[in-house]
């Protein structure tokens, strides 16, 4: 990697190289793997988070690289692999079949109806499960090498491979997770590997002890239900919530401490760009008013990253398709990507 640094200048123009950022890296030479995962074949409300993980490469040669909290984080060497075509091109087919199940469900009509659907849905559940075997498959062999791993969606459903296999090396971890929804129905509209399901699935791995959700504000009975019945290993910070104690006077530095006070010394962090205001990353699939700023967030994880606590890998996800979301969607990998870096010194 020195090699490849060797007469690269941070300051000057961004290279369009095919990398984030224009880094001059390759997987040899870089220390975290990007794996972008176009896959949003069970959206349910607005469609293009398949093609966030290309704009935020396109957006991630405009961002200057020095940042506040790790200055020489880019030295760490970043690599996105190629963009996976053939899973953009089964999203695609797959996305219209489920857009009839969608349909059909909302018309309150039976997928056994005729024409029969449940054959249709079944075929979703297993080709959702294969994208899940390769990003599965990619982590395991990158961390295999020694390299940190993160993901860029696509839905919310994107990273579940990842928690699997960080599960294969780490055996108590925490998940740090933005969004404004929990995410934990059990199989939303049928489809197994829901961006609904995301956090309900993740929590079947028995190695993740804590999920810490923030931000929370679009949420089902269930789900409120699921995690007061959680016995403490689901932690809710809605976002009701914390504006009330921030009007009242409490400062977000203590709600941090707070929130990171419940995450044991590993954590992953699971970031869903609609946790946001809308006004940041307007063209998400599910946009609630409300919201964290990008500021808020950022400082959530320099207070974890000053507990101690090490972020052992991180999916930003819902990034819309569109050029200002794309903008907003790299400078979160950016600063997820440095913070990490900080975090295991």
């Amino acid at each position: 990697m020195i090699n490849q640094f060797q007469n690269y200048n941070p300051s000057g123009v961004g290279e369009i190289n095919g990398n984030l950022f224009g880094l001059p890296c390759d997987y040899e030479s870089a220390n975290l793997i990007v794996f972008a995962v176009p896959w949003e074949v069970t959206v349910s409300y607005g469609a293009g988070t398949a093609k966030g993980p290309q704009r935020i490469l396109d957006a991630s040669i405009q961002l200057d690289l020095f940042d506040f909290d790790n200055p020489d984080g880019w030295k760490q060497g970043i690599f996105l692999v190629d963009i996976p075509q053939d899973i953009l091109e089964k999203n695609n087919y797959y996305r219209t079949l489920a857009a009839q199940i969608i349909e059909r469900l909302a018309q309150g009509k039976s997928l056994a109806d005729t024409p029969d659907l449940t054959p249709v849905l079944t075929e979703i559940n297993q080709a959702s499960q294969q994208v899940n075997q390769w990003l599965f498959t990619q982590c395991q062999e990158a961390m295999n090498q020694g390299k940190q791993v993160a993901v860029i969606g696509g839905d919310h459903s994107s990273p579940l491979g990842c928690f699997q296999a960080l599960a294969t090396t780490y055996h108590n971890y925490g998940v740090l997770h933005i969004d404004a929804h929990a995410d934990l129905r059990n199989a939303y509209e049928g489809f197994e590997f829901s961006h609904a399901s995301i956090m309900f699935n993740a929590l079947k791995l028995p190695q993740i002890s804590k999920l810490v959700q923030v931000g929370l504000r679009d949420i089902s009975h269930d789900e409120v239900q699921m995690i007061d019945q959680s016995h403490g290993r689901i932690v809710a910070y809605y976002d009701p919530a914390i504006k009330q104690k921030l009007y009242s006077g409490t400062t977000w530095i203590d709600v941090c401490r707070e929130i990171i006070s419940h995450l044991p010394e590993y954590v992953y962090m699971s970031f869903d760009v609609d946790g946001l205001d809308p006004k940041l990353c307007p063209n998400t699939g599910t946009p609630v008013a409300g919201g964290l700023e990008l500021e808020q967030t950022f400082c959530l994880l320099r207070e974890l990253v000053n507990s101690g606590r090490k972020i052992i890998g991180f999916d930003v996800c819902e990034v819309g398709d569109a050029e200002w979301d794309g903008n907003v969607g790299a400078r979160i990998v950016y600063k997820l990507a440095n913070l990490m870096k900080l975090s295991q010194r």
